[in-house]
């Protein structure tokens, strides 16, 4: 790789690292970038996927403060997230290309609009993460089916995972903007952790691309969840609406 390259792809793990760990979307930059510097799409998304790992974990640290969820929704969700990232990683390596790129437009465009109404479409409702007494065992294994079908969904894409599972988190209830990142961090980095673990076994790794993005990606995942801390959660969801909106308009353009 020439070092324009290397300084391309550090600088788009920085702001993918940075990006999810403000509200999720990171790959809506990793992605791409690996896309325009010859790493075909299958490669690409398996390559992202492990650079935006390590930085969920970065991010992870920052917020861990913020993470308070009842140990009776927390392994149910954490169970679904590890099943359900092996299955879409599975079947994102059966996938053939070009039919990925005519379907990734559309799962950001239905990502995008679940986080941009997913608090409307919560109703004021009383989380059943954050009112431990009060969830009852339907609420918990309707959460907890609606994240495995997250997990599939970030195991075969991983781009605006973080956003779909923000979206999850409004429709659920929660109003905490700080709190759902750092409960959507851990489930993130198990999710992704799953599918890093098959697409490494599957050889199907651009290491030499991985390795500059991970080091961008550890950086601006812990710097971002940092000062996300100080910033307005109304500008946070502005911020995540606009990258989102702007990468599926990028992607139908590429593909159709």
């Amino acid at each position: 790789m020439t070092l324009e390259t290397i300084l391309f792809l550090f600088l788009a793990g920085v702001l993918g690292g940075a990006l999810n760990s403000v509200a999720g979307g990171g790959s809506f930059i990793a992605f791409p970038a690996l896309l325009f510097t010859g790493v075909p799409p299958i490669p690409a998304n398996a390559t992202n996927t492990i650079a935006l790992w390590t930085a969920a974990a970065a991010s992870g640290g920052a917020y861990r403060k913020q993470l308070d969820v009842p140990r009776r929704v927390m392994i149910p969700l954490l169970a679904a997230s590890l099943i359900g990232g092996l299955i879409g990683a599975l079947l994102l390596l059966k996938t053939p290309a070009q039919t990925f790129m005519r379907v990734l437009p559309w799962l950001t465009l239905g990502a995008t609009l679940l986080f941009a109404f997913g608090k409307k479409l919560a109703g004021g409702r009383q989380s059943v993460l954050e009112h431990d007494h009060e969830t009852s065992t339907a609420a918990l294994a309707g959460t907890t089916l609606f994240q495995l079908c997250v997990a599939v969904y970030g195991g075969y894409f991983g781009g605006g995972m973080g956003i779909v599972m923000l979206a999850m988190l409004a429709v659920l209830g929660m109003t905490n903007i700080h709190a759902m990142n750092a409960l959507k961090s851990v489930l993130g980095f198990v999710i992704n952790g799953i599918a890093v673990v098959t697409f490494i076994v599957a050889r199907a790794v651009y290491w030499k691309h991985g390795i500059v993005m991970i080091i961008g990606g550890i950086v601006g995942g812990y710097l971002g969840a940092h000062y996300a801390l100080k910033i307005s959660p109304v500008w946070i969801r502005m911020f995540v609406v606009l990258v989102g909106a702007g990468m599926t308009v990028y992607f139908f353009w590429k593909s159709y």
